[in-house]
């Protein structure tokens, strides 16, 4: 048999405890680390695929194989990395906004160890 537990009715019911609140935040990191490194797992696999659909975008040709090759100019190795290290980043980036305001939307709060940017000092 199951046992439940009593809840004593205290008048300021609605409010939680400091104690009750490091609990419920203890519980959501895991939940919010799980869905950070998912966002960036995605990010990892669509980054390659996206730099060459802007490589493609940008030149009209195909990217390269091997930036090493003696056949290759600099300058178009060179602009290759510059498109595609920054084509990964701005992937990166949107994915794990994504995350953060998904996590935003579903708890009402921010993710577990990001700090607001309103309560800076500027």
């Amino acid at each position: 048999m199951a046992r439940k537990r009593a809840t004593k009715a205290t008048p300021d019911a609605g409010t939680t405890s400091k104690a009750e609140a490091k609990v419920s935040k203890g519980r959501g990191r895991g939940a919010w680390r799980a869905l950070d490194t998912g966002s960036g797992l995605l990010a990892a696999t669509l980054a390659p695929y996206v730099s060459n659909l802007a490589w493609r975008a940008v030149t009209g040709r195909q990217p390269p194989r091997n930036t090493r090759s003696p056949e290759l100019s600099t300058k178009e190795a060179v602009a290759w990395a510059a498109i595609g290290g920054a084509t990964v980043q701005i992937v990166r980036t949107v994915a794990r906004r994504g995350a953060a305001s998904y996590w935003l939307k579903s708890t009402g709060g921010l993710p577990p160890g990001m700090k607001s940017t309103k309560d800076a000092k500027r």
